[in-house]
């Protein structure tokens, strides 16, 4: 029988046998909060075969059915579990198409956001000089402002340059951009602070020595060695971009209102609630507030588990 050698372990087999691996099980708030997330997660990417109906089928959809309440009051559907809004499109399946939505442009702004503050990281902490200085006074410009302003006028720049008939195609496009260049200063200097140590290690100092050009420094042997941090970043960037989606959303300045996403469906039931139609805006605030929630627990226990200092 074949002994099974550190050299001869797969990552998995070395994944399980590690020490975060082993903060994650002796820590029921990461457990609990990984399950929370990756089930919202898989609920948004099975939305069209798990939600009651389509709200984006406009055959299904009748305006007779608008705001219904949930299925447990006396005025309640069956066919609408959690109620229906003003367009009579089920609470429940706007909710699940909707944290679709929401995944989708946080996912794809905190992607951005790595890729181009990794980037230019990574060229401010190896060049040095004028390149990193100007790197960094540019970060240092954006963070005098909050980042809801620079996603609100990036936003609002694409709107007034793009043609009128483009909004609503590329609406998404567009947001994930917004809020996506909002966010890139954090990595870039984490990234920065951590190439910096390391370009002076003597692994690197060994690969300039034998001739090995800096992208391949730089792309083999530090970007490794940082993206630790990065993660942490990313995890806890993805509940601040899904914030960020909802606060344009509500402020009518994200997706369109024919899009149900978290955002809009909040801006759309705060105008009923107070003629008495909270679920349209009480269940997707729930939704959010969960899904953050779960986010931002899981990317403390993260960032707990990757800090040596801690172990």
């Amino acid at each position: 029988m074949e002994q099974v050698t550190p050299a001869t372990k797969t990552r998995l087999q070395r994944f399980f046998g590690s020490d975060v691996w082993y903060s994650f099980m002796r820590s029921p708030v990461a457990i609990i909060s990984a399950i929370v997330t990756i089930g919202m997660i898989l609920a948004a990417i099975f939305a069209p075969w798990i939600a009651p109906n389509n709200p984006f089928d406009l055959a299904s959809i009748s305006i007779m059915d608008g705001n219904l309440p949930p299925a447990w009051e006396s005025a309640g559907d069956s066919r609408f579990l959690l109620g229906t809004d003003d367009q009579g499109r089920g609470v429940l399946s706007t909710i699940l198409y909707g944290a679709r939505i929401s995944l989708i442009v946080g996912f794809f702004s905190v992607i951005f956001s790595m890729v181009v503050g990794i980037a230019l990281g990574l060229i401010s902490g190896y060049a040095g000089g004028r390149t990193d200085a100007l790197i960094m006074r540019i970060a240092d410009i954006q963070l005098s402002f909050p980042a809801i302003l620079i996603a609100l006028l990036v936003d609002g720049v694409a709107r007034g340059v793009l043609p009128s008939e483009l909004h609503t195609d590329i609406s998404i496009y567009v947001l994930i951009f917004a809020i996506g260049i909002s966010g890139w200063v954090q990595y870039a200097r984490t990234v920065r602070g951590s190439t910096l140590v390391e370009k002076n290690k003597e692994y690197v100092q060994a690969a300039r020595v034998i001739g090995i050009r800096p992208l391949t420094i730089l792309r083999r042997h530090i970007l490794p060695n940082v993206m630790g941090p990065v993660m942490v970043i990313a995890t806890i960037h993805l509940a601040i971009a899904i914030i960020t989606e909802a606060t344009l959303s509500f402020l009518g300045v994200g997706v369109p209102p024919t899009t149900p996403s978290l955002g809009t469906l909040i801006r759309i039931g705060n105008e009923y609630l107070f003629s008495g139609d909270w679920w349209i805006t009480i269940f997707p605030g729930i939704t959010l507030v969960v899904l953050v929630l779960a986010v931002n627990l899981l990317g403390d226990w993260m960032r707990d588990a990757l800090n040596p200092k801690l172990r």
